[in-house]
């Protein structure tokens, strides 16, 4: 699997587990390991105008995907999943380390964005959180796949990734 990690923010960040925890993720999802993805961490500037141009919203946010093959985990277990170019992540720290701040956990920056580069990965692969069934399945994913990558890895304390109820 080819991930690409490109810190364009000026902020110190740990790039490595971003691209652990995207290889995580699609590891988990059962995407082609020859699939790419590209994930870009900016400054909040660059962010909201990207925010402004792609979603016409003011502000920066803490997360975009950008899908390119529109690919999608395989329905069955004896399916073969297909090979090709995922997408571009971009992250905005500077967001991310509000929402940590804020969030009932208070979780550091480098957790959150742990947290969003599952939510935009599940994002590229076609999971939307949009109605609550869609927010239940996929909120429940990405705790899923924090949680287990946090485990293997013997990170204790409380879980960045909310939960639906």
């Amino acid at each position: 699997m080819s991930i690409d990690v490109n810190n364009e923010s000026g902020t110190e960040v740990d790039e490595q587990a971003i691209l652990d925890i995207a290889r995580y993720a699609l590891t988990r999802m059962r995407i082609h390991p020859l699939s790419e993805l590209s994930v870009i961490v900016i400054d909040e500037d660059a962010m909201e105008q990207l925010h402004i141009q792609w979603m016409d919203l003011p502000g920066p946010t803490d997360v975009m995907s950008f899908p390119m093959d529109e690919l999608r985990p395989p329905a069955k277990d004896d399916e073969e999943p297909p090979q090709g170019l995922l997408g571009d992540i971009v992250l905005c720290p500077e967001v991310a380390k509000r929402q940590g701040e804020e969030a009932p956990t208070q979780h550091s920056m480098d957790e959150e964005l742990q947290l969003l580069t599952v939510h935009g990965v599940l994002h590229l692969l076609g999971y939307d959180h949009e109605e609550p069934d869609e927010k239940a399945e996929m909120f429940g994913l990405q705790a899923a796949i924090v949680d287990g990558w946090r485990g293997e890895r013997g990170i204790t304390g409380p879980s960045p990734a909310p939960t639906v109820s």
